[in-house]
């Protein structure tokens, strides 16, 4: 806010600060601790200055000179906003007034490295673009995700940078739930956060008021002034005031600087005398002071005036003179009168781009209440039309359409608020577009919309209402004659997935399968035919399914292999094949068969919504349990980064975290494999507690932890998410959370609970027809779980464990049956199992099986006697473990070592040194980027081979396909270079 040199602000913002030299001398070393510190070379040296009090206690005023304190330093850049009540509404209003002008002013390079990938997100939330085509609907974690991300980038390139919110309490809701997140942040950046507010927050915001009031560095609460401050102010206006006059001005205004000031003002406007005789008539000038009702500013400004402050109160900051005359009805010279009048009575003052301003929030917000409630509602209706003449954004009109009352079904009305609702949805506001669409239904639109609005209001909610998404889905699908055939599908797809995802399967599978015996032969009757045999074949429990599966079977014979539905059939049928443990080549050609050309078909992407996003991710786990881990990862990295361009950054990309965590504990990768699986569960912590989501990140956590070793961090995850039976019943549930519900307990001695749980958990997966023991190796489990009840059922459960896995012919699902077989026996038979299994696993990209196999035929050599025989795969087993992150693994193989009288170090050897000449052969030709059918035709070997003896490069490398050259330490020059 420009303020005029040596005029009434400048006096006003002067008396506001008597007894504040504490919090300014607070402002001032914040501001020179940043910048020095910042000069310093520090980055991470951010702080949160909190300024908080009644109304009218001094905040505006304080914040005004912390603006002018920062804004003094050459060194620093100062961005400035404020909370409006009346704006409240407005979605992203204080985040564009804050960085919009610092964003806005940044080249075409700066602006490139600024927003990064966050470009199509974040410039559409702060103003600075429209919303781009690339993204339909992004959700509200995704552009707190983005703003974190340019604010991150920004800071560096402005700092030291000091961000002042004033009236905190009245921000919209998308720019207060950011601010609150990034208070938390704030330290790592070169940025003092200052903000002030009432002690006035809206429920919703609560949460968010008392999470900065905890992580502020300093916290000032302005308390008023005491008798003598006011009495000097008083004198300050009036030299002849007397004691006794003072003291009845400080019982009136109870210390309130801004009270104070004010009925200072009455009374020189009343000219009455400053003594003590007149002091009964204060408390009614301070009443009129207050601008209590419209008399009063009719009294203070006259018809013509008042009318242009009612509709710049309407607009509420930053109000253009334009459209506030516009809104009036007033033209340009008597619009310049009425401004200037307002300058006069200190109502209003300019800033340096020539709009205009409240002296202060107090004053916006009497006039604003003095309007008569029908003119004021009238003049909401004028601005929305007058803001979108004027070039305004339909998302700024639509906070005054709000406002106004419903009337005989205007459809212009309906039309321009489901419009407006479109608008918040695409930058990523949906709470404002549910307001928009049930002022809508309030107005209420054409019968024949009724059921559409209630559609879009259904999808307003879906990421962050669920409950009141399928409320509003089941209205709209039960209006009788309201939506299309077409629309009416999508409403049952919708509902079904909400359903679904809140962890009812049934209720989802069941509501699908009878809208599907409903509607006409078509797509959408076989869409709705899918998604219930995917939501049946997801169940923990089904009560046939084999019988599904056979189905399932059927369908894809049936369905036009040309149509769209085809590749998604293909897909449930590529997993029922996977999951019955059979033939690993038979799933994997079925799975090839739901690709196109390798990739996903447009049909099946994940951000296509004709689909379910689980079939894609159904697919990729078909490649990661069938030893196609590459594969696997690079669909989940796609859609990693197609839910961060899509805008979806809550439960998607918590659960595209989830199956890239899983597949790179699949590999052996376990420090990454944990880092994806904790930032899946960070979102799916703010999310809320016992989501599906949380379950599958959670089992799968526990799984890697006991790969690493870290058994008692395991046990002590699942007691804080309450990890043990009964399960949820949810989607997703892979793998099986029994099985390692199962291990936990094994880990922790429990043997005779896990033989139950494992059991169960046989029976369960036999009924359904579910053989794979890379999914769900119970059977391997159970066999060292019993060996302490009965070791002979023991190892008849371990050789049916093998069996089973031999039924697929994955090596890594033989290899690690085979080692849990071996647990259950000693002596030559034990080695004889192991051997088999590490000769597998090396051909698998099984890396911590493989390792962990390598360490137990080393143990059981020593135990035979075979103790330099024991030391190469000992060594091999220590080394690969170290690589995988199994600390665990690493020791015990250092132990064994140790015991047999071995060195428990050795020199470490070259990484490509660490393969074999065959394995190196087959190396150097994929190092050219060389496919592998490519590869197996120039060695004149099987493609399975090749594949196999391709899983165990990468496994040793540990490089994926593109860092080959540099780990084999040839030229990476591009395709066919690297000899």
């Amino acid at each position: 806010m420009a303020e005029e040199q040596n005029g009434p602000q400048d006096r006003a913002v002067g008396e506001g600060l008597w007894e504040r030299e504490q919090e300014l001398r607070s402002a001032h070393q914040a501001v020179d601790k940043l910048c020095r510190d910042y000069a310093a070379g520090g980055l991470k040296i951010g702080e949160l200055l909190v300024f908080h009090g009644a109304p009218g206690i001094g905040k505006t005023s304080v914040l005004e000179q912390v603006r002018r304190i920062a804004g003094a330093r050459q060194d620093s850049t100062v961005l400035f906003a404020r909370g409006s009540e009346r704006q409240r509404k407005e979605p992203f209003r204080v985040l564009r007034q804050l960085l919009l002008p610092v964003l806005g002013s940044l080249n075409e390079a700066e602006r490139e490295a600024v927003f990064g990938s966050w470009q199509n997100i974040v410039a559409p939330a702060v103003g600075l673009a429209p919303p781009s085509d690339e993204v339909e609907r992004p959700d509200p974690q995704s552009v707190r995700d983005g703003l974190d991300f340019v604010i991150t980038q920004l800071a560096p390139r402005r700092a030291p940078l000091v961000v002042i919110v004033d009236d905190l309490h009245a921000v919209d809701q998308e720019s207060l739930t950011w601010l609150a997140s990034f208070a938390v942040r704030a330290r790592e950046l070169p940025v003092l956060l200052v903000f002030a507010y009432r002690d006035e927050f809206e429920d919703e915001g609560r949460p968010f008021a008392a999470q900065i009031q905890e992580r502020a560095a300093r916290v000032h609460e302005l308390m008023p002034l005491n008798p003598v401050s006011v009495a000097a102010i008083v004198q300050g206006e009036f030299a002849e005031a007397d004691d006794g006059f003072c003291r009845q001005v400080w019982a009136v205004t109870a210390g309130r600087p801004y009270d104070t000031v004010a009925l200072l003002r009455e009374v020189r406007d009343q000219n009455l005398e400053p003594v003590e005789e007149n002091s009964p008539r204060l408390r009614d000038l301070a009443a009129a002071a207050r601008g209590e009702g419209r008399d009063y500013w009719l009294d203070k400004l006259g018809t013509n005036v008042l009318r242009f402050a009612w509709a710049a109160a309407l607009l509420g900051t930053e109000i253009k003179e334009d459209v506030a005359a516009a809104i009036s009805g007033q033209g340009p010279a008597q619009a310049a009168e009425s401004v200037q009048v307002l300058r006069r009575k200190r109502v209003l003052t300019s800033q340096p781009d020539g709009r205009l301003e409240f002296v202060h929030p107090l004053i916006a917000t009497s006039i604003y209440q003095s309007i008569p409630p029908a003119a004021r509602t009238g003049m909401h209706g004028q601005a929305a039309t007058v803001i979108e003449n004027t070039g305004g954004s339909l998302i700024e009109a639509a906070r005054h359409l709000l406002e106004t009352h419903p009337g005989e079904g205007d459809d212009a009305m309906v039309r321009k608020l489901r419009r407006a609702a479109a608008e918040n949805h695409a930058i990523g506001a949906p709470e404002a577009a549910r307001r928009c669409l049930e002022r809508a239904l309030n107005e209420p639109p054409d019968e024949d919309d009724y059921a559409e609005v209630l559609y879009e209001l259904a999808c307003a909610s879906l990421l962050t209402d669920p409950e009141a998404t399928a409320n509003q889905l089941r209205r709209a699908i039960d209006t009788e004659d309201g939506l299309s055939p077409d629309l009416r599908v999508e409403a049952v797809f919708r509902l079904s997935e909400v359903i679904a995802h809140g962890g009812d399967l049934d209720g989802a599978a069941a509501l699908c399968l009878d809208e599907s015996e409903r509607a006409p032969d078509g797509p959408g009757r076989l869409r709705l035919l899918v998604a219930h045999l995917l939501y049946t074949a997801l169940q923990r429990d089904e009560e046939n399914g084999p019988e599904r599966a056979e189905r399932v079977r059927r369908l894809v014979e049936e369905v036009d292999p040309d149509s769209e539905a085809a590749r998604p059939v293909r897909a449930l049928h590529a997993w029922d094949l996977t999951l019955q443990g059979g033939s690993t080549a038979e799933a994997l050609r079925t799975a090839e068969s739901a690709l196109v050309d390798g990739k996903l078909p447009a049909s099946l992407g994940w951000t296509n919504t004709t689909w379910n996003f689980e079939l894609p991710a159904l697919l990729g786990l078909c490649f990661a349990y069938n030893d196609e881990l590459a594969r696997a990862e690079k669909l989940f990295s796609s859609a990693i980064l197609e839910f961060e361009i899509a805008g979806w950054s809550g439960a998607h990309r918590g659960f595209a975290y989830f199956l890239m965590g899983y597949a790179r504990l699949r590999r052996g990768f376990l420090p990454e494999a944990e880092d994806f699986l904790r930032r899946g569960l960070r979102i799916a912590d703010r999310m809320g507690a016992g989501l599906p989501l949380t379950w599958n990140l959670v089992g799968a956590l526990i799984d890697t932890l006991l790969a690493r070793g870290r058994d008692h961090e395991a046990w002590e995850t699942a007691a804080k998410y309450r990890f043990q039976p009964p399960y949820h019943q949810t989607a997703l549930l892979l793998p099986d959370v029994a099985t390692i519900y199962g291990k936990l307990l094994i880990s922790r001695g429990e043997h005779a609970r896990a033989v139950e749980v494992l059991v169960e958990t046989g029976h369960r997966l036999d009924r359904r027809g579910w053989r794979s023991t890379v999914h769900a190796p119970w059977a391997g489990h159970l066999a060292v779980a019993m060996a302490h009840q009965d070791l002979t059922a023991a190892r008849k459960i371990g050789e049916d464990a093998v069996a089973r896995a031999k039924e697929s012919g994955s090596p890594s699902a033989i290899g690690t049956a085979l080692r849990l077989a071996a647990e259950v026996w000693e002596g030559g038979h034990a080695v004889e199992l192991l051997q088999e299994a590490v000769g597998l696993l090396g051909r698998s990209p099984a890396s911590y099986e493989h390792a962990h196999a390598l360490v137990d035929l080393g143990a059981a050599l020593v135990e035979v006697g075979r103790s330099l025989e024991a030391a190469e795969h000992l060594y091999q087993g220590m080394d690969l473990a170290k690589h995988c992150g199994a600390d665990g693994l690493e020791a015990r193989a250092r132990e064994v070592l140790s015991s047999a009288g071995l060195q428990p170090n050795r020199p470490a050897l070259p990484a490509k040194d660490s393969l074999n000449q065959n394995e190196l052969a087959v190396a150097r030709l994929a190092a050219r980027s060389l496919p592998p059918q490519r590869i197996a035709e120039e060695l004149r070997l099987p493609l399975g081979l090749v594949k196999q003896r391709l899983a165990a490069v990468h496994r040793k490398l540990g490089a994926g396909p593109e860092g080959l050259a540099d780990a084999l330490g040839l030229p990476v020059d591009g395709p066919g270079q690297a000899d």
